[in-house]
Parts: C-alpha cells; structure tokens; sequence
C-alpha cells in the first residue's frame, strides 16, 4: 500500500509540472493550501483552439463562427452557423506531452446547435520507481476526455449552451472517471461588436477514485468581455477566471539562482493580475486573424524556473481558404521549452452535397 501510494505521488507530481501548466497553469503547493481542487483534473481546461490559446489560454467571449474549438471553454459560442463542421487539434507541450483532439457540430434547427468531442492527453514515458528508488520500468500517463453539448438562441442577442465532459485517467497502476458539466451564456450585439459571456465550469465530481482520495475538479466561475471600437479592426477582451477563490499566492525566487530565497507574494495587485487575461484580435477579413495574450499568472507561476522575456505571452493566427480552415499557435512559458499548437476545420457542407 504504501508502494502505491508513494507511486501516485510521483505520476501527479509529473502530470502537473507537464499538463496543468499547458493553458491553465499548475497549482503550487501554497495555492493548493486555500482550498483550491486538485491539478490531477486541470487538463479539463486545456482548449483546442489556436484562437483561444493565442488570446491567453482562455477565452470565453471572443465569437468566431469559423473557430470550431472556440466551445470548448463556453458552450455558448455553439450556434447553427457551426452546422456540418469538424475539426481536429494537436498540441505539442513540453517534453514528450502531445495532446490532440476532435470535434463535431451540427445544426439543431434554425436556433439550436450540438457539438461532441474527444480529447486525448498523453504526458510521454515516465520512470517507474519502488520505494527504494530503484528503476522497475516505466508507464505512459494518459487522460482522455469525451463530451457532447447543446446550445439555444434565447433571443437574437443571448444565447445559452451547456457540456457534459466524461473524463478518464490512467497513471500506470491507477485509473479514475469523473463526470463535470459546463453551463454557458453569451450575449452578443453585432452592431456594437459587444460580447459578454459567463461560464460555470467543470461542475460534477469524480465518480471512480484513483485510491482512497478524493479529487476535486477544478470548478470555476468565468466572465468575460470583449468588443472593438470604430472601424479599426481590432477586438480586444479581458477574461476574469479561478473567481471562486480570491488569493492565489506564489513564490518568487527572485533573480533564480540556485541560492535565492523564495518569496512568497500575495498583494492585492498579484492577486487581481493572476485573475485576469488580456487579448487583442486583429481580423482584417472574415478569412484571416492574428491575435495576442499576456497571462500574467502563468508567467508568475513561472518564475520559479528558468523565465524567458516572452514567458506569459502568446500569439496566434488563423487563416480560411473556401471550406478548410488552419490555425496556428505559440507560447514559451519558460525558457526550457516552446509550445506549439496546430489545428484544422472543414465544413463538410461546401465538401458533401
């Protein structure tokens, strides 16, 4: 017993350096200590989008009625403008860490729309140890998450969608199922290029334990805005998330010498920054966007490694030709490694008569 406990304290130690910090970053020890759910389930809030990866990791607001992966994090952006498209997504994180997913939607009527998709996470070869240290070979950490969703036009200006998520992990000996739901709405005025969105995310539990300890999802409560101003074709947003808890404590370890001493920051002013993410979306025509992010809390979570100057930014772009569509995405947390994501879409209703 105490062999697979020590296990499962390697695998999620590794599963959170490697996951967690793809979009979401990981959950320090300090923060962990306020009440925080466990990082075991942050690949939960790993997008598929480029789009939304370019804008900070998450984004909940920003419409697109050619970024299929754009539901990902709100349910509400669905609509029957997604009828008849599919799409697949691949993320190379760091290490040997390759995520990829799929995603499907059709129309439900003139004012209704559903979408199912499936996302697998695999982490690499990871060393397997005994108690003692000893290598005794080695297992591939995994989660896989399957979901469906539904949304409906409330009027011409709200929309509401909710996701069922049935997620599955398997961390060498240990396998858990947890089942989360997110409920979206989205009012948006065309007019003004005005966008408002809140998310309840991640909702439910965990249903088969990985032993006898419960693991919380990362529940959240997400807003978020976003609108352009004049002709200028630029939209900016700013997304408030993690709004279930107000301190979100980190170590900095100064200029990150082996020697530093670490210091423990919990301002009014970090704490309000590591809520919040910046965007800004330049779309000159329906066909192509170019877009920016500064999170401030990955670079922050950052900070107790190597920190590059571009560490907390990312930048995307997307570009549509007839029915296919390519998007591409990048960020350098830390200066030990690039990440890059790539997805594709096609509507299958200019392919398929």
């Amino acid at each position: 017993m105490k062999h697979l406990f020590e296990l499962r304290i390697r695998v999620a130690a590794a599963v959170v350096i490697t996951a967690a910090a793809a979009v979401v970053p990981a959950r320090l020890v300090a923060q962990e200590g306020i009440g925080g759910s466990s990082p075991t389930y942050s690949f939960l809030d790993v997008t598929g989008s480029t789009r939304i990866y370019g804008l900070g990791g998450i984004n909940i607001t920003v419409p697109d009625p050619n970024d299929l992966f754009s539901v990902d994090q709100n349910p509400a952006l669905l609509g029957p403008e997604f009828d008849r498209q599919i799409g697949v997504s691949y993320m190379h994180w760091l290490g040997s860490s390759n995520f990829a997913g799929l995603r499907y939607a059709g129309a439900a009527g003139e004012r209704g729309a559903w979408s199912a998709a499936l996302k697998y996470f695999g982490y690499g070869s990871i060393k397997e140890t005994d108690v003692t240290g000893n290598i005794i070979g080695s297992f591939s950490p995994k989660d896989v998450a399957v979901s469906g969703g539904y949304t409906h036009d409330l009027n011409d200006c709200l929309r509401g969608g909710f996701a069922v998520k049935v997620a599955y992990s398997s961390y060498a000996d240990f396998s858990a199922v947890a089942i989360a739901a997110d409920l979206g709405l989205n009012y948006y005025d065309a007019d003004r290029d005005l966008s408002l969105s809140v998310v309840a995310a991640n909702l439910g539990g965990q249903v088969k334990r990985f032993n006898d300890t419960y693991d919380r999802l990362p529940i959240d409560i997400r807003l978020g805005w976003a609108k352009s101003f004049g002709t200028f074709p630029v939209r900016f947003s700013v997304t408030a998330y993690d709004l279930t808890r107000w301190k979100l404590p980190y170590y900095d370890n100064g200029d990150g010498t082996y020697d530093a001493e670490l210091a423990l920051k919990s301002t009014f002013g970090s704490n309000l920054m590591r809520h919040v993410i910046f965007g800004a979306d330049f779309t000159p025509s329906d066909n192509f966007n170019l877009c920016l992010g500064y999170n401030y809390r990955t670079r922050t979570d950052m900070s107790t490694y190597s920190r590059s100057l571009l560490s907390g930014f990312s930048l995307g772009a997307s570009l549509r030709v007839s029915s296919f569509g390519v998007g591409v995405a990048v960020a350098q947390p830390h200066r030990g490694g690039t990440t890059l994501m790539v997805n594709f879409t096609a509507d299958l209703n200019e392919l398929i008569l």
